[in-house]
């Protein structure tokens, strides 16, 4: 009785002392490891748990660096740095807003692009929004944008890294909540894109109420003319229709042509047709321009030239890493090695690989990697502690009381975690926070949707959390896209070099104003998550299993049940001398087990 006495009111001040350290601001991962132990200590001392538990804690540790899926995080980030050092954003950011400039909006609509692009092959948040900043910002500004308008839109597009795959978040959560990185792509994949549209929505709204606020580029800015002073789009158009023939086209006869050559029983998956027909549309029109370019026929615009150089590699790129982790090809850790090796090959083929840049990227790498598991230490032995004193279910007795059930407990905690994004980083979130939420939700979201499986149910946690996680770094005070691009925009007001006229500094204030109306679009595509948990669960297939005659039907055997002889019944010796002869081999038979855990799973089910 003293012991749990003692629990009940152990865990609490755990529990307080947790998110007194959180919102300090304290060396996180010093501070987690030191309040851990020292709580073990004192919970020793109190009789709550022996001291031979912390022998287990090594063990823990150890766990931790033998874990594989925690790979993947040095290999994406290294991939996204060498991109981002060698220029890409630069040639993206120009290529595109040459496209969409002379339209209204068309800057911003280019910024969005490129940060889904960027956040597809780089996935870091500062190497996007200071990109952007420093390339965008100043064309916006020079041609009259908004500066809540520019501002926002540049933070906004850079936080996508966060919940476009590869991101590190969806990484670290799906480590967190013990499930499959690929699903967690997979079921993050439509709701990110759906951002990316809702963002794009939004401009053409404000280019069709206030157009004065999104005014076009001027025809001298466009720099991809031809000679006769046409724009190129009409050749840009062509292109286009042509590789989305082609991919159309291969679509249609992908199926026949892969179950013949690989002799298939099976018809191809949906997503394996889909990536595979992006990724020969996008070779078809690289290879186009190649030859385009060697042959010097000039069939191509100089605009269609440029946006099929600058544009094709990265989309490649990102079709062969994601593609062939959606296709069970690769693990995550396979490939993000192959995005790291596809990076130092785009920057090679530029010619911008230097040792210096090498030397650059593995230097921040290895930074951000030992941040991260040096976290994830201090949040372990934190969270050992305060599950050995039964805090998980502490936890759990905080939320069953809530009204509303599993989707009061939804809302409750997404409210915290937005709150929480306000004052601290989304890897403090996701080590600390996420275990301690994790097994209340194994425990009732499964139940919640019908149909929805226990795997599927923590994937779509997982993404609505990570959908969460992305406003943390756009919410004021402490929003870490508001500061990157705070360091990069004017602080003084300055001479425009091309049009010769003075520009007015950008505020502080402005920026926190920009943020606000994608905040607000991005909290509608969190509750759009919840309310159509589909959006999530319909790119994550199933784990079905087969019963025992569908087993035996695939491996075209006799079912279990049918008799090895017909005229064994008619003698009722040889009957019960066949029944002994069966009962032994189906002891020797390694089908037995097989089929006795299939009929309990079809029993189950």
């Amino acid at each position: 009785m003293q012991t749990t006495f003692l629990a009940q009111q152990f865990v609490p001040l755990m529990f307080i002392g947790l998110f007194v350290l959180l919102l300090t601001g304290f060396p996180v991962a010093f501070g987690l490891a030191a309040t851990g132990l020292a709580f073990g200590f004192i919970g020793i001392e109190a009789g709550i748990f022996p001291a031979a538990m912390f022998q287990a804690l090594p063990l823990r540790i150890f766990g931790i660096m033998q874990n594989d899926t925690l790979l993947a995080i040095p290999f994406f980030t290294f991939m996204g740095i060498i991109l981002e050092r060698s220029g890409m954003a630069e040639d993206l950011l120009e290529t595109v807003g040459q496209v969409f400039g002379p339209v209204r909006g068309g800057v911003a609509i280019a910024v969005i692009l490129v940060g889904a692009l960027l956040a597809a092959t780089t996935g870091v948040v500062a190497a996007a929004v200071i990109s952007m900043g420093l390339i965008s910002l100043p064309v916006m500004l020079r041609y009259g944008y908004s500066r809540t308008i520019a501002t926002g839109t540049i933070t906004a597009s850079g936080t996508l890294a966060q919940a476009i795959p590869p991101s590190l978040v969806l990484i670290v959560l799906a480590d967190q909540l013990g499930r499959s990185v690929g699903d967690m792509y997979a079921g993050a994949l439509i709701p990110g894109l759906l951002l990316v549209a809702l963002y794009i929505a939004f401009i053409v709204a404000v280019a069709i109420i206030k157009p004065a606020m999104v005014p076009a580029l001027p025809p001298e800015a466009l720099l991809f003319k031809e000679d006769n002073g046409a724009s190129g789009h009409r050749s840009l158009l062509v292109l286009v229709l042509l590789c989305a023939g082609v991919g159309y086209a291969w679509a249609q006869v992908h199926d026949g042509l892969l179950t013949q050559w690989l002799e298939r029983a099976t018809p191809s998956a949906g997503d394996e047709i889909v990536i595979l027909s992006l990724t020969l549309a996008s070779l078809t029109g690289l290879a186009l321009a190649i030859i385009n370019k060697v042959t010097g026929l000039k069939l191509l615009s100089r605009l269609a030239e440029q946006v099929t150089f600058v544009l094709m590699p990265p989309l490649i790129l990102i079709f062969l890493v994601l593609g062939t982790i959606f296709l069970g090809v690769a693990t995550p850790t396979e490939g993000g090695a192959m995005g790291a090796l596809g990076a130092l090959i785009l920057a090679t083929g530029k010619r911008r690989l230097s040792m210096p840049l090498l030397k650059q990227a593995l230097e921040n790498t290895a930074k951000l990697a030992s941040f991260v598991l040096f976290i994830l230490i201090g949040s372990t032995v934190f969270s050992f502690t305060f599950n050995a004193a039964d805090g998980h279910i502490w936890v759990e007795h905080l939320f069953d009381k809530i009204p509303g059930g599993a989707w009061g407990f939804l809302v409750v905690v997404n409210i915290l975690v937005f709150i929480l994004g306000c004052f601290i980083d989304f890897f403090e979130i996701a080590f600390i926070v996420v275990p301690l939420l994790a097994p209340v939700a194994e425990k009732i979201l499964p139940g919640l949707v019908p149909g929805m499986t226990p795997d599927q149910a923590m994937i779509w946690f997982g993404v609505i959390i990570a959908m969460n996680l992305q406003t943390s770094f756009l919410t004021p005070p402490f929003g870490f896209a508001l500061f990157y691009l705070r360091s990069v925009a004017a602080k003084f007001d300055y001479k425009d070099r091309v049009t010769g006229k003075l520009i007015p500094s950008v505020k502080t204030i402005e920026i926190y104003k920009g943020s606000i109306a994608f905040i607000v679009l991005q909290l509608i595509m969190v509750v759009a998550v919840i309310v159509f948990p589909t959006l999530v669960t319909g790119g994550i297939e199933k784990q079905e299993t087969l019963n025992a005659e569908q087993i035996m039907q695939q491996l075209e055997m006799p079912a279990a049940d049918e008799p090895a002889d017909p005229a064994s019944d008619a003698d009722p010796a040889k009957e019960g001398e066949a029944a002994k002869d069966g009962d032994q081999a189906a002891e020797d038979d390694p089908m037995k087990a097989l089929l006795e855990d299939a009929a309990k799973q079809e029993k189950k089910k």
